[in-house]
């Protein structure tokens, strides 16, 4: 069975998630930065196909580790991450995440998707596992 989130589980999650994403966009400039110079004159300061490799291997890592933690990965461009949840009411969402933000604050229907995401109110959206 799929991993069902808390608000509290998911925001004590919060300072490994950024520590991940802060990596993550990194590499993810990095492997641009790298393969747009490979692919205009062959060359990179900051390294070749060795290194491109590298980087796409590191960012699965990371990825991985999302994912066996039971977060859903819905963007790398922005990174975007869902934690599977359910209301007291029994409704199922996914506590939402997008880079840039300091802290886990929005929710969205499951079926919804992003267009549907919704402040996180400690009294109305509650998640229980």
């Amino acid at each position: 069975m799929d991993r069902i989130f808390t608000v509290e589980e998911a925001k004590s999650l919060l300072p490994k998630v950024l520590e991940h994403v802060r990596e993550l966009v990194t590499l993810r400039a990095d492997l641009a930065e790298l393969s747009y110079d490979l692919k205009q004159s062959g060359l990179s300061a900051i390294g070749g196909i060795p290194e491109s490799k590298a980087y796409e291997a590191r960012m699965d890592e990371i990825l991985s580790w999302f994912a066996a933690e039971g977060m859903e990965i819905k963007g790398i461009a922005p990174v975007l991450i869902d934690f599977p949840a359910v209301l007291e009411d029994g409704v199922s969402v996914r506590l939402c995440w997008l880079e840039g933000e300091e802290e886990l604050a929005w929710y969205h229907r499951s079926e919804l998707g992003f267009s549907g995401r919704r402040p996180l109110l400690d009294d109305h959206a509650q998640s229980h596992a």
